[in-house]
């Protein structure tokens, strides 16, 4: 009796409605990894495809069965995925690549990853301001253009890295790989870096300070991220932490990489591109000072938890892709091809920049057509642009906050 009231005394009164919710995502996150496992094996559907559908699957199931009362299951924060989700995805990535063939093969990744993404984002940048302008459907900032660039550069590899075997073609692999997160992080810089710039008479002065400001980013992130990793591992060798437990070698590896990640955030810098830096660091000297357990572990932890945290942003982006309200107040509109456009206009690009850096680069290797399909079919949007495309606030009430809050949805 006297338990059943301490019990009763300090449970909090719970919102059944927010179980009731996590509860049932947590179960389509469920059906998500059996369906996709069911289908590893199928040419024409993969894991994440599979996540996209059944998101889209189950919110037009909601839609219908409130006569589309309840459009949202679960309001989605950026700082979910910016904070908690992100950071060990990126981490992941960085821990679980292939270091030989990613640094063999470095010079073209960045090419691809960092050189494409600035010539995407310009073309995508001059893109959208001559298509807006010819359609007249009003005028849109510096600043909106330049998100809209940075937005669409973000590209996604997983499709493509799930049809592509790591033993049958390494080269490719690595590439594609490679390209993906440099991508991303290169994105996510320059977004940033978009955000802290002024707008307001452009000159060449300013111009340049843009250019230097994303450069310092880009160093300072990832001599941090070097910097963390390395003394990980000084930390680790040094205190020997296995001899007493292997948790806490897992546990030291986990909140170093986590707290380099908010670091760089405190300090304005990138934590994406800090973060993918100090996994790889971390996967080439702290993980050779830990012991044999701690090595499975940690590679199985990571990789489990990346998995998991995928899935879940994969779903919901599914999921979001039929917000009714957001939908309401776009309204009839053909703006939405806007975003058809520039997502062919980012595609088309990616070909034309594949073909160019195959042919020139390294001339002494051979490129098969079936190659270049592949690198066209991994520059796709990004799951990643959607929480950056959400991270902006647009004043509706204004001409330009209405365009802008149109293409958001659309992205």
């Amino acid at each position: 009796m006297g338990l059943e009231a301490a019990m009763a005394l300090g449970d909090p009164p719970a919102d059944y409605a927010s179980i009731a919710t996590v509860g049932l995502f947590v179960a389509f996150m469920c059906v998500c990894i059996v369906v996709g496992h069911l289908l590893e094996e199928n040419r024409w559907m993969n894991e994440s495809i599979t996540m996209l559908f059944i998101g889209l699957g189950t919110r037009a199931v909601i839609l219908f069965a409130s006569s589309e009362k309840h459009s949202r299951v679960l309001v989605f924060s950026e700082d979910l995925l910016f904070i908690y989700l992100l950071p060990l995805i990126i981490f992941n990535a960085g821990f679980q690549v292939k270091k030989k063939q990613f640094f063999r093969n470095f010079i073209t990744i960045t090419l691809f990853g960092a050189v494409g993404t600035l010539i995407s984002f310009t073309v995508i940048s001059l893109g959208a301001l001559g298509l807006i302008s010819r359609l007249n459907i009003g005028a849109l900032e510096l600043g909106d253009y330049l998100a809209l660039g940075a937005i669409f550069s973000a590209t996604d590899s997983v499709c493509t890295l799930q049809v592509l075997s790591q033993d049958e073609t390494p080269f490719l692999y690595s590439l594609v790989f490679g390209e993906g997160v440099v991508n991303d992080t290169t994105s996510v810089v320059l977004f940033n870096a978009i955000q802290n710039f002024d707008h307001g008479n452009i000159s060449g002065a300013k111009l340049l300070n843009f250019i230097g400001s994303f450069l310092y980013l880009f160093g300072s992130s990832t001599i941090l991220g070097v910097a963390s990793g390395l003394l990980s591992a000084y930390t680790i060798k040094k205190l020997y932490f296995g001899r007493h437990s292997t948790d806490h070698e897992v546990s030291i590896m986990m909140l170093m990489a986590y707290l380099s990640y908010m670091l760089a955030e405190l300090l304005d810098l990138s934590g994406i591109l800090t973060v993918f830096f100090c996994g790889i660091v971390m996967s080439h000297y702290t993980w050779q000072n830990v012991t044999e357990s701690s090595r499975v572990t940690t590679k199985h932890a990571f990789a489990t938890l990346s998995f998991i945290f995928e899935t879940f942003l994969f779903l919901y982006v599914g999921m979001d892709a039929l917000d009714i309200e957001k939908w309401k107040i776009v309204g009839q509109t053909y703006r939405h091809t806007l975003s058809l456009f520039l997502s062919l206009h980012c595609s088309t690009r990616r070909s034309f920049f594949w073909i160019c850096i195959f042919y020139h680069v390294q001339p002494g290797k051979v490129y098969r057509f079936e190659q270049h399909h592949f690198s066209l079919g991994a520059g796709f949007k990004s799951c990643f642009c959607f929480p950056t495309i959400l991270s902006i606030k647009f004043d509706q009430k204004t001409p330009n906050g209405k365009i802008s809050f149109r293409q958001q949805v659309s992205l």
